[in-house]
């Protein structure tokens, strides 16, 4: 159980965190290389023969993250393709009823994502989330992923926190492992990021089973 009384600030993660990372996995796993197939007049196999391998060996990396880059790449207009099968993003459950509580409980709350502005901009259209933080930062603001501990003094530099009174919830555990180095004091992985996927070992990370767990102890009750 978290001591709230612990915790000035909040920093969450969005995709797989806030949001189900079906849509995510769904795109860049089967859409994504479907529609490069479909372009080039080649089975998905081959798609993926050639996607894929692009995909590891870039993997935490800032151009992982950034539309502009797979873009030029694959020559594939992303941003409209996302929006092809955009009715996959949502919320995750009862997430909504955590950041209420959080916004209640007087709380900085800050979302910081990987994600790049235009998917960021998309998946607002879907799920309206800027009504219950202070800011929303993209890695791409400071061009480093959250990874990387550039990002972490990046952000200490624009946002006032303290990270020994700050929790962080993310899906990646490597995110979490850069994060720890960097000095926050209170870490929590997801469990289940995708709701298709299967429940994921988080190693040595606590873990959000569902939202709505950590509710009763805050100040303000979902």
């Amino acid at each position: 159980m978290l001591n709230w009384n612990t915790i000035d600030t909040v920093l969450l993660d969005m995709d797989g965190t806030l949001l189900d990372l079906h849509f995510d996995n769904h795109f860049w796993v089967e859409y994504l290389p479907q529609r490069y197939a479909d372009k080039h007049g080649q089975s998905l196999a081959w798609a993926k023969q050639h996607i894929y391998p692009l995909m590891q060996r870039i993997q935490g990396q800032m151009d992982w993250y950034c539309l502009d880059f797979w873009t030029r790449e694959l020559d594939l207009p992303i941003v409209e393709l996302k929006r092809e099968v955009a009715h996959l993003i949502q919320l995750r459950p009862d997430a909504d009823l955590f950041l209420q509580a959080l916004q209640k409980s007087g709380r900085q709350v800050i979302l910081i994502t990987n994600a790049h502005r235009d998917s960021l901009s998309l998946k607002m259209e879907r799920v309206e989330l800027r009504t219950w933080f202070q800011r929303l930062i993209s890695s791409h603001d400071f061009g480093y992923p959250k990874e990387e501990q550039a990002f972490w003094h990046a952000l200490r530099a624009e946002v006032d926190f303290d990270p020994a009174r700050t929790l962080f919830i993310d899906d990646g555990l490597t995110i979490l492992r850069s994060a720890r180095e960097f000095g926050i004091a209170q870490l929590l992985a997801v469990r289940q990021p995708d709701s298709k996927g299967a429940l994921r070992d988080t190693e040595e990370f606590d873990a959000v089973e569902d939202f709505s767990s950590l509710c009763p102890s805050l100040t303000v009750e979902c």
